[in-house]
């Protein structure tokens, strides 16, 4: 069990100092332009916001069909260098985007199609790659760390690109350009850690039963609905529902991204008093209170709402620092890459239809919304606890 956070340590059981600027420096260059590459499409190339959305879309769906051979990659003994490749990927996006001539939709959806499958797979890649170097709970606050570093990274990243945009067409072309450079630079050092894992390794230290690993998958797609709440629910409703000010939607979105990185590590370290599925059911019951929360907050304004997005950003904390880890954990080694592949599958999946769900309830009031996701949510927690892995017998570590 950890029990306190100590820095070196942390860094050293997330791939050590070179890894960790491999993750600011890519995730910097993310937060560039991932953003604003809708923007991209309809300012500087002059594409139709309907032509840019699908692109983009497609881009998003390929990537998850990739995943199964990522993950077959990965079980294999391949880590650093899948994730070198994922960058390599998304830089050749960038590039591509640059060249791209105004007008062809068709090159713009290429890029598109390569920044979408690095993104699908660099986070599985990462996954495997914390799991071969980190063991019991010093994984966890691995991971944790570098969300946290990465949701930083990201937000500067994010920062910096809106301020750019003032500049008009030129600037967001610099923003590509500082995208691809920061990809490169990511690879070079990642790949330069050289982690690579025995793929003939034995039991996991932890157990390593996949029994229940469907009922885990399915209640991701769910539980993954929350990291769109901030950025897709809330806005909708504080436009639509309250008529208040884009402002309220920036400041959540704000808080947010600083309580990701300054309560995911101590929170996480926190909670491996319990078992990462007890966690994980737990996300899930105050996830669903804070959705009934938002649904109370409605009728009283803005300011309510921003208070209970607390509540779900805490809630968000506790998915984050237990689902991954807790796959790492049932997965056997000699398919750790396949089972992370599958929960980046579910997690894609969710992501991708939480829009279109969200938007759909929404049309229909406050109380189908957030009474619906309340009820999804509290059933997938209940699918958590009630997992048929869960009667296993932990070895080193409690799951």
């Amino acid at each position: 069990m950890v029990t306190k956070i100590d820095p070196r340590a942390l860094v050293r059981a997330s791939g050590g100092p070179r890894y960790a600027v491999a993750l600011a420096v890519d995730a910097l260059g993310t937060g560039l332009l991932r953003p604003f590459l809708l923007l991209y499409g309809v300012t500087v190339l002059a594409l139709s916001p309907a032509a840019t959305g699908v692109a983009m879309t497609v881009g998003v769906v390929v990537g998850l069909v990739c995943m199964p051979g990522v993950g077959r990659w990965l079980d294999r003994g391949a880590r650093s260098t899948v994730v070198a490749a994922s960058m390599l990927v998304r830089l050749l996006g960038a590039v591509l985007l640059l060249v791209t001539p105004a007008g062809d939709v068709w090159v713009f959806g290429v890029a598109a199609l390569l920044l979408g499958v690095g993104n699908q797979a660099f986070p599985a890649a990462h996954a495997a790659l914390v799991a071969t170097v980190a063991h019991g709970r010093e994984r966890d606050a691995a991971l944790a760390g570098a969300r946290s570093l990465r949701n930083a990274a990201l937000g500067v990243g994010a920062l910096v690109a809106m301020a750019a945009l003032a500049g008009g067409p030129g600037a967001m072309q610099v923003l590509a350009a500082g995208t691809g450079m920061a990809y490169l630079v990511a690879a070079v050092v990642a790949w330069s850690v050289h982690v690579h894992a025995d793929p003939s390794a034995g039991a996991a230290e932890e157990g390593g039963d996949v029994t229940g690993m469907w009922g885990l998958l399915a209640a991701n797609v769910v539980y993954v609905f929350c990291l769109n709440v901030p950025e897709i629910a809330l806005p909708l409703v504080l436009v639509t529902h309250l008529d208040a000010s884009p402002v309220w939607s920036a400041v959540i979105f704000v808080a947010n991204t600083v309580l990701v990185v300054t309560l995911q590590v101590p929170v996480t370290v926190a909670m491996s008093r319990l078992s990462r599925r007890t966690v994980l059911a737990l996300a899930g019951v105050v996830l669903a209170g804070s959705y009934l929360g938002f649904l109370a907050a409605s009728a009283l304004g803005p300011w309510a709402v921003a208070v209970v997005s607390v509540v779900c950003t805490l809630g968000e904390i506790l998915y984050a620092g237990s689902a991954t880890a807790l796959v790492t954990v049932l997965a056997p080694p000699r398919v750790l890459g396949r089972a992370l592949a599958r929960f980046e599958l579910s997690s894609g999946f969710g992501l991708a239809v939480s829009p279109a769900v969200i938007t759909g309830l929404a049309a229909h009031g406050p109380t189908a919304l957030w009474g619906g996701l309340a009820a999804a949510t509290l059933l997938s927690a209940t699918a958590v606890t009630r997992d048929r892995s869960a009667s296993a017998t932990p070895v080193s570590g409690t799951r």
